[in-house]
């Protein structure tokens, strides 16, 4: 018999790590690499330590790190959730040391599954998040460009124009690169890839930021993608199903999949189009499209073989 996980929760800010753990006080420790070190000293007295703490972009990665090299399960969660069931219970309070108590609380109710871990996909994903960071200025200043000013403002932005464009040129070389020196993340780009419509950035941007993908069932990749439609129905009130939540990284960069697969890959386009003469509207039939590719994807990291077109 497998004994059960000893939940440590974290609650992560960007300059400390607030720990709880079964019967004792909540601990704080510095968000840095000495703190960190503190930490997995602690959790070395466990039989089974898996770490809890709420998604809170990069604060934690220093932790996830540290707790990927020494074997340490660590499950990231949607801090709304963890909000949701502290409400339910009756704590209106938000402190750091309460928020430890309540991801504790919620980890022990709802066991959540260890997140994959693994350090050149950790690399990756520093890459392709600097990457997206890199092109949402580029597209600010694009913006600023069409505006009417004067030469010497417009010959500022053209030269961070071309000084971004370059860059971001420089980190794409650099995504390739890492990408071709791992096996696992290169077996896994060339089979995204594989179907039409999934270019090398997005297989880059789903490799990164949806690491469950391939060990996970459709529905759920749906939800944490952002496209799953949740229904809000209550008595005889009847309301249409909206999409909710999910990273956004993965959620646009399967919008502009989808877009180029509705023209180059068969099956989506027969579905959209099927969608379309149904009376559906464009942004329905899109998003539908858009589960449909991520679909596909699941299936071909499940399978690990690649895309193979439909016969005629």
């Amino acid at each position: 018999m497998i004994a059960s996980p000893d939940y440590v929760s974290v609650d992560v800010s960007k300059q400390h790590l607030d720990l709880a753990m079964a019967e004792t006080p909540v601990l704080r420790i510095p968000n840095t690499q000495a703190g960190v070190r503190r930490l997995i000293v602690r959790l070395g007295t466990l039989r089974r330590p898996h770490v809890v703490c709420e998604a809170t972009g990069s604060y934690t990665r220093l932790m996830a790190r540290e707790l990927a090299e020494h074997g340490i399960a660590l499950s990231k969660v949607n801090p709304r959730r963890v909000r949701d069931l502290a409400r339910a219970d009756g704590q209106m309070a938000k402190t750091d040391a309460i928020d430890a108590q309540a991801i504790l609380r919620f980890a022990r109710l709802m066991q959540p599954q260890p997140d994959p871990h693994d350090p050149y996909a950790l690399e990756l994903t520093d890459l392709v998040r600097r990457r997206r960071q890199m092109v949402d200025m580029l597209a600010m200043e694009k913006q600023r460009s069409e505006h009417p000013e004067g030469q010497t403002i417009k010959a500022s932005i053209k030269a961070h124009i071309d000084f971004l464009s370059t860059q971001i040129a420089a980190i794409d070389k650099q995504i390739t690169e890492h990408i071709a020196q791992h096996a696992g993340l290169h077996r896994r780009a060339e089979l995204l890839a594989s179907i039409p419509g999934i270019g090398r950035v997005t297989a880059a941007v789903l490799i990164a930021e949806m690491p469950e993908l391939g060990s996970i069932g459709n529905k759920q990749a749906a939800a944490l993608a952002g496209v799953a439609p949740f229904v809000h129905d209550s008595s005889q009130m009847r309301g249409q199903a909206h999409i909710a939540g999910g990273r956004l990284s993965v959620r646009c960069a399967l919008y502009m999949a989808t877009i180029s697969a509705i023209r180059a890959n068969p099956p989506i386009k027969t579905f959209y189009q099927r969608l379309r003469s149904q009376g559906k509207p464009a942004k329905l039939a899109i998003v539908a499209a858009m589960r449909k590719l991520l679909t596909t994807a699941n299936a071909i990291l499940a399978n690990d073989a690649p895309w193979i077109p439909s016969p005629a």
